[in-house]
């Protein structure tokens, strides 16, 4: 498998709310919609919590500012996204997501790149895929 993990910060004219809900309820279609053009067989949005837990955590860590949200793509692999590369409506499809995404996502400030996990633990009843 192929990931490209994209860790998102919102634009600063949003609050953590707004951000989170366009997110899941305007740009999550559109991605779902375009998914087939960009071969993906897995996206995934991870939205951050700001409660006394996460929080705590952070000041006991000394941790940095965190992310708003991650979010993960995947492909099969190489060759599956090399393909959407190519093909003009899955460039199509990517132009159109990069759009939407500076509606509210910060951009410059939110770093991307593509992975592959290297699982060191899981249990089986923790892996659930939809």
């Amino acid at each position: 498998m192929l990931k490209l993990t994209f860790c998102l910060r919102r634009l600063p004219s949003l609050t953590l709310a707004q951000f989170q809900d366009y997110w899941l309820n305007q740009h999550g279609p559109l991605v779902r919609r375009l998914q087939p053009a960009l071969r993906m067989v897995r996206y995934v949005q991870l939205h951050r919590l700001e409660n006394d837990l996460a929080l705590g955590m952070q000041r006991v860590r000394g941790a940095p500012e965190p992310f708003d949200g991650i979010a993960e793509l995947w492909w099969t692999d190489e060759e599956a996204f090399r393909a959407a590369g190519r093909d003009p409506e899955a460039r199509k499809a990517g132009k159109l997501l990069v759009e939407d995404e500076a509606k509210f996502i910060d951009l410059p400030r939110s770093p991307l790149w593509l992975n592959r996990e290297e699982v060191i633990y899981a249990e089986r009843a923790a892996v659930v895929l939809p």
